[in-house]
């Protein structure tokens, strides 16, 4: 039996808490192996880089989902026992439910939202003497969420709906205040959307059927019972809330643009396929998701190394989209990788590997993408618009982070040239089954 390297710190949690994102990639370059165990919180944890980690990571018949996602995550991210802690049966019909919002028209409907939204707010930007794009690009993508959802949301109610939807998420990676903010956020928010359920089913709200309000208030588990309201809530939570964190992809494709010029030439002369390398490059260089969490099952052993049941297990989602031996200068800002890019399920897994039904990639990663597509398309040819000097760093340290000016841009000027919403593709575990 081979032995896995051990990290000298008694207890890492510090050290992650101290380099943030690198913190699995640093030690995994260190130790020139994969694989290394720490105790992260006193817990022995194994930690795992690059695409064969993410590979074995994968596979459900070695790890479960259930007791990997700590509990003051799951109050504020995420919820309660949510679809992010579920296994086998149970997850598969919950993951159902989200992969059937995913079609094609249905994303193009939440296009059609968000290219409106777009539009409405770089008028509202122009009278402005200046633009923090971070804000300002969550509260877009809430309202085009909401309508798409069939969720009802005053104008009155964006901005405390959005900064609700924002805190569950930057509380993340905190402690004390932040932490205690995303819990208070996610009470609120639940509590809202807990009302909306209801009103749904007792027909006092009416949405349409092919929506996705009435489909998760409608929808039936694998015993065929009705989700609770608690749970029907913290699933479509789980719709809304991630479409507004694509601000923090939006914000940092913003600095792209600005910090290689080049790119946005390129983009501005209309080259589709650029397009979407530039998105996938985004995705891959900035730091969205620092790593993800699973428990093994039974006992195995994987190369010579043995995996004990119980073990928690974390694959460095950030190290390995800049595994060397995977991506050529991986440190470097290159949308033209993606010309060679195999398609592997491992390499590149911003939003988690594997297939979209039973793997760790998150059901909305193409939602993600043709939404990034179009912000870009309208930062490039939409509008016009100065970048003031500010200060663009975004510290690692933290998670989840993001310029620290939160990209403040002024002179905005709408230009006209952009039309209708694109013809969203569809995620392709639809373009398969079809």
């Amino acid at each position: 039996m081979k032995h896995i390297p051990r990290d000298k710190s008694l207890d890492s949690t510090l050290d992650v808490l101290r380099e943030g994102f690198p913190f699995i990639l640093n030690r995994s370059r260190s130790y020139q192996s994969d694989i290394f165990q720490i105790r992260l919180l006193g817990m022995k944890t194994i930690c795992l880089h690059g695409q064969d980690g993410a590979a074995l990571f994968c596979d459900n018949e070695q790890f479960m989902r259930t007791g990997a996602i700590p509990r003051r995550i799951q109050t504020t991210l995420m919820g309660l026992h949510g679809i992010q802690t579920l296994d086998d049966g149970k997850h598969r019909r919950r993951k159902e439910l989200f992969m059937s919002v995913m079609t094609p028209d249905s994303l193009h409907k939440l296009m059609e939202f968000m290219a409106a939204d777009w539009r409405y707010s770089i008028k509202q930007w122009t009278m402005q003497e200046q633009v923090v794009l971070f804000p300002e690009v969550q509260e877009l993508l809430c309202r085009a969420a909401c309508a798409w959802t069939g969720v009802p949301l005053a104008e009155e109610e964006v901005a405390p709906r959005t900064r609700d939807f924002r805190r569950m998420v930057d509380a993340f990676g905190g402690v004390g205040p932040r932490h205690w903010r995303g819990k208070r956020a996610r009470s609120r928010a639940e509590s809202w959307i807990k009302g909306i359920i209801r009103q749904i089913r007792n027909k006092e709200l009416q949405v349409p059927e092919a929506s996705v309000a009435y489909r998760v208030a409608w929808h039936r588990d694998v015993d065929g019972k009705l989700l609770s309201l608690q749970m029907a809530a913290i699933e479509l939570i789980n719709i809304i809330r991630p479409i507004t964190a694509i601000g923090w992809y939006i914000t940092f494709a913003a600095l792209a643009l600005h910090e290689y010029p080049e790119t946005k030439a390129r983009l501005q002369a209309g080259d589709e396929e650029y397009l979407g390398w530039f998105v996938h490059e985004v995705r891959r260089f900035y730091p969205f998701a620092p790593f993800l969490g699973n428990i093994v099952r039974e006992d195995f052993e994987w190369k010579g190394y043995k995996f004990p049941k119980g073990r928690l297990v974390l694959l460095d989602v950030y190290g390995t989209n800049r595994d060397k031996g995977q991506w050529h200068q991986p440190g470097q800002f290159r949308p033209e990788r993606f010309r060679a890019w195999d398609g592997s399920a491992f390499n590149f897994i911003p939003q988690g590997g594997g297939d979209y039904l039973t793997g760790h990639r998150c059901a909305g990663e193409w939602l993600t993408i043709e939404t990034l597509k179009l912000a870009v398309t309208y930062l490039t040819k939409g509008m016009t618009y100065d970048v003031p000097p500010q200060n663009l760093g975004f510290p690692l340290d933290r998670m989840p982070t993001l310029p620290r000016s939160g990209f403040i841009i002024e002179n905005v000027r709408p230009t006209g040239a952009v039309g209708a919403a694109p013809r969203a593709l569809g995620c392709p575990f639809h373009r398969q089954m079809a």
